[in-house]
């Protein structure tokens, strides 16, 4: 048995296929998803879903948004996604690097929290590409 999950953002389609199990990162902790889960609504977190197809997992960064479970179907409405193998490994430390940067730099309290946003954005990305091996 299988789960449909369709993971979308404001501009594209990132994934719609069957899977296996998902292992969602939530506001208030992680959820693994099999086959027949309960319906639930969720606020998902900047982090980390995992993707189990066959014998495989897959990683995908997410940048916060929303997802409904229910009959099999998983949607994932997100402000932005990336999967882990799309994610350039240099690029994404020189923006860790940057965001760690920033955050030292920031001055009052918005540049302060729009600094850390970033930094766990940056954070995520990092983590989707060291989780591929």
């Amino acid at each position: 048995m299988t789960l449909n999950l369709c993971v979308l953002t404001p501009n594209r389609i990132v994934w719609d296929s069957e899977v296996k199990e998902i292992i969602l990162s939530t506001n208030s902790g992680q959820i693994g998803i099999l086959p027949n889960h309960a319906p639930i609504a969720t606020a998902v977190d900047i982090g980390i879903l995992r993707i189990r197809l066959t014998d495989q997992w897959l990683t995908m960064a997410l940048m916060g948004g929303f997802a409904r479970i229910g009959n099999n179907e998983i949607t994932v409405l997100v402000n932005d996604a990336e999967k882990g193998s799309d994610i350039d490994p240099q690029e994404a430390q020189q923006t860790l690097e940057v965001a760690e940067a920033n955050l030292s730099k920031a001055e009052g309290k918005r540049q302060t929290i729009e600094a850390n946003l970033a930094l766990r954005r940056a954070r995520t990305r990092v983590e989707a590409l060291n989780m591929i091996s």
